[in-house]
């Protein structure tokens, strides 16, 4: 890991912060900090300080965090949190298109508002389109695919991309195509034509049922572990007898098994843990192996960045 001053990186328009602290900016309200943390002003400062970055500088990008797991040492080198710039979102026809960092469920508010439907399950994926993109996010049914007209992303030579869905490659829960070094900007989706009320409904009615049965108002980090194939995780993970188990701070949801809750003073590395325990348990019940949904980033205590 590098670490240099701000005054070595390149210049910028939006703002450079060393040693920003991270964990009040993810849903888990944990983790450690970055080393440096970059704001951009718009997507054409991102793409100068892409390019014009020091070559051993490893670059991150985070959303808000809503399933996402920081580890406790930090994340080295800049990470990049898109700013409001990069939230504007326009009804075009029947399309939408949205910047990276607009919340999922403020682009299908817009898309009701403009009568097109289709969208409303973005109203039940937490977090920003620049996640759900990566993630090819979805519930209910419907995922990012299903909608996904094309992206705007800044590689890693600091040029603007456009992908298609077949340079997406999407499959279940990631977008196979997009390379690591890619920064999506904003993306472009195609619904059908709606009566705004209805579609309002059915997204009222996707919410109740959320709210319903999911852990929402805790300090969560969403579904932690993906589906396999024709099983539940969260019912493998309930009969493993998962069902609110703890260690440290870190507890299974007794709501929801697929989700861990940071009841308070959890590290990232109490929720790591327990999750490698439910991964273990899940295994020697069932034989299966569950997948990381959840994405963990940076490194253990001791290799990370300076505060």
């Amino acid at each position: 890991m590098m670490t240099r001053p701000c005054d070595m990186l390149p210049p910028v328009r939006g703002s450079l912060t060393m040693g920003a602290a991270l964990k009040d900016l993810v849903w888990f309200r944990a983790g450690g900090p970055a080393e440096v943390l970059f704001r951009p002003a718009d997507v054409d400062d991102l793409a100068a300080f892409i390019a014009a970055r020091p070559e051993d500088l490893r670059v991150s990008v985070i959303g808000v965090g809503s399933n996402l797991l920081v580890r406790d040492g930090g994340i080295p080198g800049a990470v990049v949190r898109l700013s409001s710039a990069f939230g504007k979102i326009a009804a075009e026809g029947t399309r939408v298109r949205a910047g990276a960092a607009a919340l999922d469920a403020a682009v299908a508010r817009a898309a009701a508002d403009a009568g097109i439907a289709g969208m409303e399950f973005l109203r039940g994926v937490p977090g920003t389109i620049g996640g759900a993109l990566r993630m090819n996010a979805g519930c209910y049914g419907r995922e990012i695919k299903d909608i996904f007209v094309e992206a705007t992303a800044i590689n890693g030579k600091g040029d603007k991309v456009t992908l298609s869905p077949a340079d997406m490659a999407f499959e279940y829960r990631k977008a196979a195509g997009a390379g690591e070094d890619l920064i999506f900007v904003e993306a472009v989706f195609q619904g059908t034509p709606g009566d705004p009320a209805e579609i309002r409904a059915r997204m009222e009615e996707l919410s109740a049922n959320r709210e319903a049965s999911q852990p929402i108002k805790s300090k969560t980090g969403g579904s932690t572990f993906k589906n396999p194939p024709g099983h539940k995780a969260w019912q493998l993970i309930d009969e493993a007898g998962c069902r609110g188990l703890t260690i440290g701070g870190a507890q299974v949801s007794e709501k929801h098994t697929n989700f861990l809750i940071n009841t308070g003073d959890a590290s990232a590395a109490d929720l790591e843990a327990l999750g490698e325990e439910v991964r273990r348990r899940v295994k020697e019940k069932s034989g299966l192996t569950l997948e990381w949904e959840i994405k963990r980033v940076g490194v253990a205590p001791g290799h990370g960045v300076p505060a």
